[in-house]
């Protein structure tokens, strides 16, 4: 077999892998790696300055906050990479039902037939009338004429 042969199928098995999809997918889970080295990395730079490194351990508050920060994103590290892959988030139909809703108050809102429809729809149509007066009006002094 070829060394271009066995890259191939090196890469190959690297895609299918579920643990290395994750961490290439997953940004949270690289987030937690790069903590955790930088945090060891500031730890173990405190502990190899010279000193005892038993007494850095039990009275440096700095190297200690390290260490724990580290150990802490480990463990998200172990716990995600125990989980698998995440699954891929689906358009789901309450995404599309909420989607639906949003552009049909945006499109009653911008549009005044569709507008008048709806309200039509909802308080029914709206009823036209003329006035008219069932009072007589008021009436006119006559009309007198100047004697001449």
């Amino acid at each position: 077999m070829s060394k271009t042969a066995k890259a191939g199928a090196a890469a190959s098995a690297a895609r299918n892998n579920p643990y290395v999809r994750r961490a290439l997918e997953d940004e949270d889970l690289r987030d937690n790696v790069r903590v955790a080295f930088e945090a060891a990395r500031d730890a173990y730079g405190r502990v190899s300055n010279g000193k005892k490194p038993a007494k850095m351990l039990t009275n440096d508050k700095k190297v200690q906050r390290d260490i724990k920060k580290a150990t802490e994103a480990l463990k998200e590290v172990g716990g995600a990479l125990q989980e698998g892959p995440k699954k891929k988030k689906r358009f789901g139909l309450g995404k599309l039902l909420f989607i639906a809703i949003i552009g049909g108050a945006i499109a009653v809102a911008v549009n005044e037939g569709l507008r008048n429809k709806v309200l039509d729809l909802v308080f029914g149509a709206e009823e036209e009338f003329d006035y008219t007066s069932t009072t007589a009006p008021p009436p006119q002094p006559a009309a007198t004429t100047p004697a001449s």
